[in-house]
Order: structure tokens, then sequence, then C-alpha cells
């Protein structure tokens, strides 16, 4: 049961989803302020209102429609979206691009190596070890001798 959790934990959408909340959550009080202290004084200079509500706003029997509270909130939409974009996404993004350069060129580095090498049984890549080892050790010590002496066992061909 715990295994089901983590997988559903670990997806990629659930790990963007939680992200996006917590950052949108985090990125409010900042986004608050800049509407109210730097937005909202630029509005009241231009239009003599402190804030964009009652801005192309108009009343019809006692119903009040206001284009200008919509448009606020499309001007917070839009600070909130550049906020997560520019603090979230492109880090991220950079890292990931990063990460999978480094993956493939450790897999090219795998693959040059493997494509050397023809399929091999466990059994007959440890003879083929352990043939390496004895030659190495067979150079440290001076006994190149022992080492053309000995009989090599070749892979099975397959």
């Amino acid at each position: 049961m715990l295994d089901g959790f983590k997988k559903f934990i670990a997806r990629g959408n659930m790990v963007d989803m939680a992200v996006g909340v917590v950052m949108g959550g985090a990125v409010t009080a900042v986004v608050n302020a800049i509407v109210e202290g730097v937005i909202n004084p630029f509005i009241a200079m231009i239009f003599g209102k402190p804030n964009m509500d009652g801005l192309l706003a108009f009343t019809v029997n006692n119903s009040t429609v206001s284009f200008g509270m919509v448009l606020g909130s499309i001007i917070n939409f839009l600070i909130i979206a550049a906020a997560v974009y520019f603090c979230i996404i492109v880090p991220i993004n950079k890292m990931r691009d990063l990460s999978e350069k480094a993956m493939a060129k450790l897999k090219k580095n795998d693959a040059d190596v493997a494509a050397s090498q023809p399929d091999l049984s466990p059994e007959e890549q440890t003879v083929i070890l352990l043939q390496d080892i004895r030659n190495q050790l067979a150079a440290q010590n001076g006994a190149a001798d022992a080492a053309k002496a000995s009989v090599t066992v070749e892979p099975a061909q397959k």
C-alpha cells in the first residue's frame, strides 16, 4: 500500500502541481505588496483612483459592472505567472537540461564500451576481468614471463 502511495506522490504531474500550489501561496504576499505598493499608486496617479475596482464601472438598476476589477485581477495573474515562471520554471528547466546533458555524456561513454565488447555472459566477463587483473599484477611484479606462459581462456562464441 505504501509503494502505491510513493508512486502516486513521485509522479511528475503531482510534483509539478504541488510546486505550483506552494509557490503560488508563497508568492501571494510579494505580489500583493507589488500591486498595492507600486501598481495601484501608478493607477491612482493616472486615473485619480487608488485601485482599479471602481475604474470603468457603471451601475444599472443597483447592479454594478466593474471592468476595472477584472483588469486588476488580470494584472495580478500576469504578475504571479511571471514570478512563478522566472523564479521556478526557468531554474528547474536549466537544472534538468544540465542533468540530461550529463546523463547523455555518461550513456555515450557506456555505449562506446558496450559497443567495443560483444554480449558476454557474466562468467565470461569474470574470466576476462580476472585475466586483466592477472596481467596487470604480472606487469607490476616484473613477471611478464609468467603471464606469457599461462593459458588464456577465450570467451565462447555465440
